[in-house]
This record gives C-alpha cells, structure tokens and sequence, in this order.
C-alpha cells in the first residue's frame, strides 16, 4: 500500500514541477517571428547604384539608388541600422530592403545615396560600424 502513495506522491510532484514549467512559459511566449537585436558590427562596407536602378529588391519594392537604402546577410528586411564612416565619422539611417552583399569580407551594401552621405562614393569601399536600431 505504501508503495502506491509514494508513486501517487511522485506523479503529483512530477505533475506539479510540469505545470510551474508550462506556466512560467505562458508567461513569456516567444514568437518564431521575433527578432532578437543583434549588436553592432564593424566590416566593409560597399555601394551599388545605377546599374540596378528600378530592379525588384528582396522586400519587393524598387531600388532608387539615391535613396537610404541597404543589403544585408541577416537583418530583416525593414529593419533600420545606423551607419558610420570610421574614416570621417560621418553616420547615415539605412532601411534594409535586400539580401547582400555577395562578396566575401563586406559586411552590408549600401545604396549611391547613402554611400555619398558616408563620404565614400568616390572610394567604392570603407571601413564603417553598423548598429541595429
């Protein structure tokens, strides 16, 4: 008999730590969309212009190569980061709205308009800091 009451026992306690547990995960869901925020990177940074003006980007939209816009691996698409020129301090918002770059060591792509902004239109390549916002 004593046998069956310590079985019951341990299913109640097996059933209660069950139910703290479910409950302290109701309590903070995660949501498979959430994006986590990620820290501030430093890499190579590019541009591209005209030669993809009007073309579907990743977000679906147009690429107007004067406007503030990025590629990026990772981020979501419209997310925004702030990028700074570590040459010249300079510092731009940019809207990620496509994947890239595609070539290795560069870190995000960033439009003509932004790149001008930065200072390094006329370089092609700077070194900058990206910081999710």
């Amino acid at each position: 008999m004593w046998r069956i009451a310590v079985r019951a026992e341990r299913a109640a306690s097996c059933l209660m730590a069950a139910v703290t547990t479910l409950a302290l995960f109701a309590a903070s869901p995660v949501v498979a969309d959430e994006v986590v925020p990620r820290r501030a990177r430093v890499g190579e940074a590019s541009w591209y212009g005209a030669e993809l003006a009007f073309r579907r980007t990743a977000d679906g939209g147009l690429f107007n190569p004067d406007g503030l816009t990025g590629a990026h691996r990772s981020l979501p698409l419209g997310s925004r980061v702030r990028v700074t020129n570590l040459r010249n301090g300079r510092s731009v918002l940019v809207t990620i709205t496509d994947r890239g770059p595609y070539r290795k060591h560069r870190e995000i792509d960033v439009s003509y308009g932004a790149a001008r902004v930065l200072g390094f239109a006329d370089r092609g390549v700077e070194r900058v800091l990206i910081e999710p916002l």
